[in-house]
């Protein structure tokens, strides 16, 4: 078995499937890289037995058969090279030798056939999304899930699907996030989890993508399917807990602020706030937000006052620092609007400009009680 290929294009697809391996692996085959090859088509696996990810890569060769090559030790002696061919042949002393313009190298093989062979999805459904729109989805969710391991439902993202509208939401239940667009839909209702790690993988293959994304589902596994590369994981079985139902829709005081200025301003007071806690207190009167945070163990304080746009009651509420810088670097608008009605009910917050049309997102993060 032989094929030749170009060592930047090699090391650039691998680079992307390499993700998929984890650092501590069960089955010694999975720190492979599966290689199977039908002429001219090199078509390379990796896998976590959770999540599964295959790209075909066009070579050159007249051969087919399957191998398993080590990946580190490839990736590795690929970042080394610069762009120039590379031949690989399989030898029969269960090594293949990759000839480059200055060498030899060889690397022992596994035999193709131990490797885990990928889920096929029975009786799918799907739907089909923009790569960029899923990526941004993704970025915008994906923080706010949770790492209980006592919760699993609550450590990935939901999707779900109408044919009215996509919408992804992520929550570890001290704050949520629920990204909506009405400018794509599936055919069919739909719902299910998606893990984080394959999520982390596909925002970062498909920011500013143009390409479509198709996604196949059904009860247990998904699949990614764009250009020439595919993602099958398996999905979180559970059911998720109904979000609608902690989404407060009476939320009469609506405070509207810079979002930079904002942020700014709640990391500098959130450095004096107790470290356990990282409580800070936001009071709102007239134009005015004063923004303070307090450690009485070691007579640490810190207030700054902001100038805001602000309808509603006089307010006192006290939040996690941590979330709301969460939250509000996660958002990209210019300003940004904070829904509350009452100190121990959630607050609203949302982008108040800079959102695409058909697109709508919503982060709600939960009060912590004032010690007044």
């Amino acid at each position: 078995m032989k094929f030749i290929v170009s060592s930047t294009y090699l090391l650039k697809q691998l680079q992307v499937l390499g993700g998929v391996i984890s650092n501590s692996n069960t089955l010694p085959i999975l720190d492979n890289f599966l290689f199977d090859l039908k002429e001219n088509q090199l078509a390379v696996s990796a896998s976590d037995l959770e999540s599964t990810m295959s790209s075909v890569l066009e070579v050159d060769s007249t051969d087919t058969g399957t191998i398993a090559v080590p990946a580190r030790l490839l990736l590795d002696t690929l970042k080394t090279f610069p762009e120039q061919p590379l031949t690989f042949v399989v030898e029969d002393n269960n090594t293949v030798e990759i000839s480059s313009s200055h060498g030899k190298y060889a690397l022992a093989y596994a035999d193709g056939a131990e490797f885990p062979k990928a889920v096929e999805l029975s009786d799918p459904s799907t739907t089909n999304i923009m790569g960029d729109i899923l990526a941004t989805a993704i970025n915008k969710t994906l923080f706010a899930a949770g790492n209980d391991d006592l919760r699993p439902v609550m450590s990935g993202v939901f999707f779900q699907f109408t044919p009215e509208h996509l919408t992804f939401v992520a929550t570890d239940a001290h704050k949520l996030v629920k990204y909506r667009r009405s400018d794509v839909q599936a055919s069919e209702v739909a719902e299910f989890i998606m893990p984080k790690k394959p999520l982390n993988l596909l925002k970062g293959i498909l920011a500013g993508s143009e390409e479509d994304v198709t996604i196949s589902y059904n009860d247990s596994n998904a699949r990614f399917s764009f250009g020439k590369t595919e993602l099958i994981c398996r999905l979180i079985d559970g059911k998720y807990p109904n979000y609608e139902a902690v989404i407060p829709r009476e939320n009469p005081n609506r405070l509207v602020i810079q979002r930079g200025q904002f942020l700014s301003s709640v990391r500098r007071v959130s450095i004096f706030s107790n470290k356990t806690t990282h409580q800070i207190r936001l009071k709102i009167a007239g134009a005015e937000l004063n923004i303070s945070a307090e450690d009485v163990d070691y007579s640490n304080k810190a207030e700054e006052r902001l100038t805001c746009s602000y309808q509603g009651d006089d307010l006192q509420i006290g939040f996690n620092s941590r979330f709301l810088v969460e939250m509000l670097g996660n958002l990209d608008s210019e300003d940004v609007s904070l829904e509350m009605s009452l100190p121990n009910r959630a607050g609203i917050l949302t982008p108040a400009d800079g959102l695409d049309e058909g697109e709508q997102l919503i982060m709600l993060v939960m009060p912590v009680m004032l010690n007044s």
